[in-house]
């Protein structure tokens, strides 16, 4: 069983943008969230692709993780996950093949099925490219492919990316590519910090179906928590009302600029949407050290996971670090 001294925390970074801000200051932030995530101790610092939402500015996902690991020396820097259906698998293994060679040993390659954005939106990225979330196991094997040793019949190569083994990480919030992880070997992510429903289900599955491979020898599960950390309950509490309206408006299909923290979400969403808003952030640890520590230690005892990803999108950017800050003394200590 996996034990809270042993367990390895890391961060998403959702990229955060505010409604009285613009990208610029968020690419700003995600840099500075990463140098203290590397100063608390955490493993590693993801970002995702997302398309076509003004509250998130991580969709030049390589090119952001290239400004991270500049700026950065220890943390494992990565995608939590590049959306494969968006993108020739050539042209991932090539940008995931250069911040290998730039920053080699510190780069992880998570891949979602997904296209991380609508169906109008998915068609402007592919054009004419007729990318499809079915092609997912066969996109998978062949950008692997790319990144391992170049094989003497092989006519088209990543450059760079040939012989780098960036390693991959299968992400999904159901069943498929928990069972195509199992399968082919690889560590699994579980999106459980948005779909926490299928959670255990999910990592039942993976670990049923896991064979041995190059890369693991042993089932390798990371699941995503969204959190948020202060001093108090009731702090926690107030900052997380930003989560909650940020929640409520992606549901909404409004804009997802972050809003700042209310005394109360009282009159701002229906009873249902209250529901659907809780069920959406299951797993959410919000309050004080000593009551995210317990609720983690739970977790921990209810699904052995090997690694915990942590999210936490607050309006100002101080209060986040701190909440970061407050969580690795917590879990370290």
């Amino acid at each position: 069983m996996s034990k809270l001294a042993d367990i390895k925390i890391s961060t998403l970074d959702l990229v955060p943008v505010r409604d009285d801000s613009g990208p610029a200051q968020s690419l700003r932030n995600s840099l500075d969230l990463a140098q203290h995530a590397e100063k608390f101790g955490y493993h590693r610092f993801w970002v995702a692709e997302h398309h076509n939402m003004d509250g998130i500015a991580s969709s030049a996902t390589a090119v952001l993780l290239g400004y991270l690991a500049g700026g950065t020396s220890t943390i494992r820097i990565g995608s939590g996950g590049v959306m494969l259906p968006n993108h020739a698998p050539l042209i991932i293994a090539e940008q995931f093949g250069t911040l290998e060679s730039l920053y080699p040993g510190r780069i992880d390659l998570g891949l979602g099925r997904a296209p991380g954005s609508d169906q109008m939106t998915a068609r402007a990225l592919r054009r004419e490219r007729s990318g499809s979330a079915d092609d997912f196991p066969e996109d998978v094997a062949e950008l692997m492919a790319y990144l391992g040793p170049r094989r003497p019949e092989q006519r088209v190569i990543a450059v760079p990316g040939a012989g780098t083994n960036v390693p991959v990480w299968l992400l999904g919030s159901s069943l498929f590519s928990a069972q195509l992880a199992g399968e082919r070997g690889l560590p699994y992510a579980f999106a459980s910090h948005f779909a926490p429903r299928m959670m255990h289900e999910a990592i039942r599955v993976y670990r049923n179906h896991f064979k041995p491979s190059a890369e693991l020898d042993k089932p390798y599960v990371m699941l995503g928590v969204p959190m948020v950390v202060a001093d108090t309950d009731e702090q926690a509490e107030y900052l997380a009302t930003s989560v909650y309206q940020r929640i409520l408006a992606l549901m909404r299909g409004q804009s997802l600029m972050q809003r700042p923290p209310v005394d109360s979400m009282n009159g701002l969403w229906l009873p249902h949407e209250k529901e659907a808003v809780a069920s959406f952030l299951g797993l959410a640890m919000v309050g004080s050290p000593a009551k995210v520590k317990a609720k983690v230690e739970v977790l921990l005892e209810q699904t052995d996971a090997d690694e915990l990803m942590f999210t936490c999108d607050l309006y100002e950017h101080s209060n986040r670090v701190r909440s970061y800050e407050l969580l690795a003394q917590a879990l370290n200590g």
